[in-house]
């Protein structure tokens, strides 16, 4: 619940503010897009799953969870990836260089993330990599299990491991490392703090509402992945079914925050969701006329 409306509180803002737009702002809103569509097509069949103490369907639903799964979760994380580069590179150039990055550039950013993290989910549908059920049986993944079963679990799991995990996140680690150090450079050029210019205290903010977004979303899928990565070389049945329970909730529980860290540190999306608010409300005005100022009586029920 709180994903869908979040991030559809997100995605009404921003097409309500889309002439006002800036480019990197548009990975924002397909962050956004892929939280909801992970929220929208996987959660409900998890939760009856749940509530049914077993799998519901057979291995086509399992298979579609677990695509779906796949794929918003790597474009969550390619996404992260290309708005840590993104912000680098704003951060170390000129103005004139910085507004090359145009909307057109980010859209086929955007195009090529879709692409890249459809091809990977597809992947073990034509043969490489395998699907499976978790080992707590109501939800369904990557079979982790494959890896020493087979070369071509092997070959599958090391190579998303490695191209959809490890190098975006250090991807995002080193290009926040290099913005800290240049931020942390330029205040030390300026001793006084209220010379420091709007623009640059501006662009601080944005880039630490990256860099949570980032840490929020990693946060939450490395229990997942060290779960993962000990049923790669241990038996699953060496793990209680609630320790693989709750590292796959925790990681599904990334999609509902950003909204949050929006609301905190940006003025425009709190202005603006005071706005949806008094849209979605009802104002009864009553013991008044329209014309009256001297006790005008108003009712608001906000959405």
């Amino acid at each position: 619940i709180l994903t869908i409306l979040g991030n559809s509180a997100v995605l009404a803002t921003a097409v309500k503010r889309s002439s006002f737009l800036k480019s990197p702002e548009l990975l924002t809103v397909n962050l956004a897009v892929a939280d909801i569509g992970m929220a929208i097509s996987m959660y409900p069949l998890a939760i009856a799953s749940a509530w049914n103490h077993a799998w519901l369907g057979g291995d086509a639903s399992c298979i579609y969870y677990a695509l779906m799964g796949f794929l918003f979760g790597v474009c969550s994380m390619m996404t992260l990836c290309a708005m840590a580069v993104i912000r680098f590179l704003v951060t170390n150039s000129s103005k004139s260089n910085s507004n090359k990055i145009t909307k057109n550039t980010v859209f086929i950013l955007i195009a090529f993330i879709w692409l890249y993290s459809l091809l990977w989910a597809i992947l073990p549908l034509v043969g490489w990599g395998y699907y499976g059920p978790e080992p707590f049986g109501i939800s369904c993944t990557i079979a982790w299990s494959k890896f020493h079963n087979s070369s071509n679990g092997f070959s599958f799991i090391l190579s998303m491991f490695l191209l959809c995990t490890v190098l975006p996140a250090l991807t995002i680690v080193a290009c926040y490392l290099g913005i800290a150090w240049k931020v942390h450079k330029a205040y030390q050029e300026i001793q006084n703090i209220d010379r420091i210019p709007n623009a640059a205290k501006l662009e601080k903010k944005l880039t630490l509402m990256a860099v949570l977004i980032s840490v929020g979303f990693l946060s939450s899928w490395t229990p997942y992945a060290a779960a993962s990565f000990w049923s790669i070389f241990n038996s699953s049945a060496s793990l209680q079914p609630i320790v693989t329970l709750l590292p796959c909730l925790f990681a599904k529980s990334s999609t509902a925050y950003n909204p949050f860290i929006y609301y905190i540190f940006s003025k425009t999306f709190r202005c603006e969701i005071k706005k949806l608010q008094c849209c979605c409300g009802w104002r009864v005005r009553y013991f008044s006329s329209n014309n009256s100022t001297e006790n005008p009586v108003s009712m608001m029920w906000s959405g």
